[in-house]
């Protein structure tokens, strides 16, 4: 029998029997809609990571007074905050003077405060203090205006850089550029508003106002740890400026060959492998409990094979009388078994799409389907109901055409 000729009897089969087809197939779209759904969450959810979070810059990672390893548990948390030092300007200093395979250098402190003009006041706004480079570093485009510059930081100048949010509460119909708002009580002239970053799980990244460092640390202090962002001189230089600024902070902190980092050095590998330490084993217990769905299903199939089997025994008597052989009729009914699932699959598929984008609309935790997971979720529905209509097909290839001719119809 022609391949063709067996997936027009299948489809002739199942098209005969609409009803029981797609109750036999729930079980089957709902385990590959559940299994597609959480994949499309955490596909999702990696992708939002590498775009909002891990990406820190063009070649460019953070030195801080954490590592993102001391952020696996509060336990870890504690002992680094009594263990690791302060990051300072001196630090900044020793790694600006490094050279090599070490670019640019720059520095933030972030805290959060009051921003008020005219009779509109903004509480909890984070305020960020960096010095001039941080914009270049941190590709910090300015929708009007622009940053500060190393002299403005230098002068310790009251200006200040702020996000679409502020401009939009403080600012809605007027020109945000040359006025004057106050940070804790304190003037600053706006020269710069920034392109509109968007959200991070729902929390703006637009509601922020960047000052220049030194200003800051006149007003609120220097006894406060900073953040200090390097770029490495290129691409193929950045593990060896990664390694320098390592040797230029254990040899501050004079630390010993066998002891640990008492500093951070936060590059986006090391924020990707937090997150597969964390979601990973979820990921793939997630996955392995809706999976239990596939198995209900192909057993579903399988039950029903053997109906129809029953059903349709004097018709595979009359064909093996005409002379259809054992391996037409194996054939046969794995064709209608595999396509069952198929068609499930496709429609679990269908419902998983649907129900991601509604997520994603109604939400802000992102999805993403990516076509490896649906073409592995047609190739498991097809595996299943393949295996599902083995026992099945088997038992109608063997039947006996007299046996099966005396059937009642």
């Amino acid at each position: 029998m022609p391949f063709l000729e067996a997936l027009r009897l299948a489809l002739a089969a199942i098209v005969g029997h609409k009803l029981r087809s797609f109750l036999t197939l729930l079980g089957v779209i709902f385990g590959v809609a559940t299994v597609i759904v959480v994949v499309s969450l955490v596909e999702g959810f990696n992708a939002y990571v590498d775009e909002k979070i891990a990406d820190i810059g063009t070649n460019a990672f953070a030195v801080r007074k954490y590592s993102i390893e001391d952020f696996s548990s509060l336990e870890a948390l504690n002992a680094a905050r009594r263990r690791n030092k302060d990051i300072t300007l001196d630090d900044l200093a020793a790694l600006r003077g490094r050279g090599g395979a070490i670019g640019d250098v720059g520095a933030q402190a972030i805290t959060l405060g009051d921003v008020k003009f005219g009779a509109t006041n903004l509480a909890r706004v984070r305020i960020s203090a960096t010095t001039a480079n941080i914009a270049d570093i941190e590709r910090l485009d300015a929708a009007a205006g622009r940053y500060f510059n190393r002299g403005e930081d230098e002068a310790r100048r009251n200006v200040c850089f702020i996000g679409a949010d502020v401009a939009d509460k403080f600012f809605p119909t007027s020109d945000p550029l040359g006025q004057t708002i106050r940070i804790d009580g304190r003037a600053f002239e706006v020269i710069g508003v920034g392109k509109v970053l968007g959200s991070v799980f729902g929390q703006s990244r637009d509601k922020y106002v960047a000052v220049p460092l030194a200003t800051f640390l006149a007003f609120y202090g220097s006894r406060r740890s900073l953040s200090i962002s390097v770029t490495s001189t290129s691409e193929r230089t950045y593990q060896d400026a990664v390694d320098e600024a390592r040797v230029v902070m254990r040899i501050r902190r004079k630390l010993a060959p066998n002891e640990k980092d008492n500093f951070g050095i936060v590059t986006p590998g090391a924020i990707n492998e937090l997150r597969d330490k964390i979601f990973g084993t979820i990921q793939i217990a997630a996955i392995g409990v809706t999976s239990i769905s596939l198995v209900v299903g192909g057993i579903v199939i399988m039950n029903i094979m053997l109906v129809s089997v029953t059903e349709r025994t004097k018709e595979i008597g009359i064909r093996k009388s005409i002379g259809a052989r054992r391996s037409d009729i194996l054939k046969q009914f794995l064709a209608e078994s595999t396509m069952l699932s198929l068609f499930g699959g496709a429609i679990g598929i269908t419902i998983a799409y649907a129900i991601a984008k509604l997520v994603a609309v109604l939400t802000p935790v992102p999805t993403a389907l990516p076509l490896l997971a649906v073409t592995v979720a047609l190739l498991v529905s097809a595996t299943v109901g393949l295996a599902s209509g083995v026992y099945p097909a088997w038992k109608a290839a063997r039947l006996d055409p007299i046996e099966a001719l005396r059937a009642e119809t």
